[in-house]
């Protein structure tokens, strides 16, 4: 019998016209704004990526989502990692696409949520655990130009904070949809690293709740490698986020240079794609693996953009092979993919006028190997 392996996607729910999104950055704005508008920053940028068929689709239409579902599931992905954005218990952001997905028991993918938990603020402000979201769309707005810079403020709050977002939570966790290991849902922080001490007693308090909710506690990964305790697994990210000292050196300081030149930081996919596969032979039994399409964010970011060139569907299947191989050979479960429709980022499975279904065929092809 065949090893099988479940290719999770992170999965961005930010295509649907939100009030905050037409105050911060103008009417409309998602990210499709920022993909139609990119231009090329040097000959050969393949810039602006245009979806197969034109499809911008919009997520707050159920459609478009059963769409996404049976593609994904169709060509070997076996669920959506969904960006989850929680300010506080007064502010979400973007849920919408989840709870679609909630109520409308049809749409059949696994799903689980990556709580992006920063700050979004502007590039000016000063807010030290904070997130620029769109650089590049900074200066077309004119409303707090003269304010903090502060968009929408992450705030933990108590206890009683907690278990409200913990109970908004535990819809999702019910779903049978919903991935779990060991009868606990799993839930991953992006960033471990912002006030982990909180995070922790949260942590602690959450897998109560969800012991009293009839699961066996919850189950928590982080991205962040230096923050383990309560977190039981960790989920690398890919491409940038190294860990082994050398590498975490060799990709912070290119990328500070190019910062500093006020010009695009580039990377060679071939060059990226064996870091991580470099990475993933030496990690430890408790972190999942991560691969990614392809990378280019300079939709979002202009010229302080990150981006790596030279992929190819070809390319990414022989890579994203030989990182399956070396999971299983691990034992290890998931496997988690950046991205099935960071388009603002240049990382996507979904289609588009260039390769068409290339990546998804790719990982049909190597899911077709592994499945029984």
């Amino acid at each position: 019998m065949k090893k099988n392996i479940k290719i999770i996607a992170n999965y961005l729910p930010q295509y649907h016209e939100i009030p905050e999104n037409n105050k911060w950055w103008g009417k409309g704005f998602t990210d499709w704004i920022a993909v139609k508008n990119a231009t090329p920053l040097y000959e050969g940028h393949r810039q602006p990526r245009i979806p197969y068929n034109d499809f911008y689709y919009d997520l707050s239409e159920v459609k478009n989502i059963k769409w996404q579902a049976s593609l994904a599931k169709k060509n070997g992905i076996y669920g959506f990692g969904i960006y989850h954005y929680w300010f506080s218990s007064d502010m979400q952001l973007l849920q919408k696409p989840a709870e679609l997905i909630l109520n409308n028991k049809d749409i059949d993918i696994n799903f689980m949520f990556i709580w992006d938990n920063f700050s979004w603020k502007r590039t000016w402000s000063k807010l030290a655990n904070g997130a620029s979201y769109a650089p590049a769309f900074d200066d077309k707005n004119e409303w707090d130009k003269n304010g903090d810079g502060i968009l929408a403020e992450l705030k933990y709050g108590e206890q009683s904070e907690w278990k409200i977002h913990f109970e908004y939570l535990l819809q999702f966790f019910k779903d049978n949809r919903y991935i779990k290991i060991d009868n606990k849902p799993v839930f991953s922080f992006y960033q471990a690293r912002n006030n982990f001490p909180v995070i922790e007693k949260m942590v602690d308090y959450w897998d109560s709740l969800a012991r009293e909710a009839g699961f066996n506690g919850i189950m928590c990964l982080s991205k962040d490698i230096l923050y383990p305790v309560k977190l039981e697994r960790r989920m690398k990210y890919s491409p940038f986020q190294m860990t082994t000292p050398f590498l975490f050196l060799k990709y912070k300081l290119k990328s500070k240079m190019y910062l500093k030149k006020g010009t695009p930081g580039i990377w060679e996919y071939d060059e990226v794609w064996k870091d991580i596969i470099k990475e993933a032979k030496m990690s430890s039994k408790d972190t999942y693996l991560c691969g990614f399409v392809d990378y280019d964010d300079s939709p979002r970011r202009g010229k302080r953009a990150r981006i790596v060139k030279g992929g190819n569907p070809q390319k990414f299947e022989y890579y994203m092979r030989e990182l399956v191989n070396i999971s299983l050979k691990q034992n290890k479960e998931f496997i988690f993919l950046m991205a099935w429709n960071e388009w603002g980022e240049g990382s996507y499975l979904e289609p588009d006028t260039e390769y068409k279904y290339g990546y998804l065929e790719a990982i049909k092809k190597i899911t077709g190997e592994i499945d029984d």
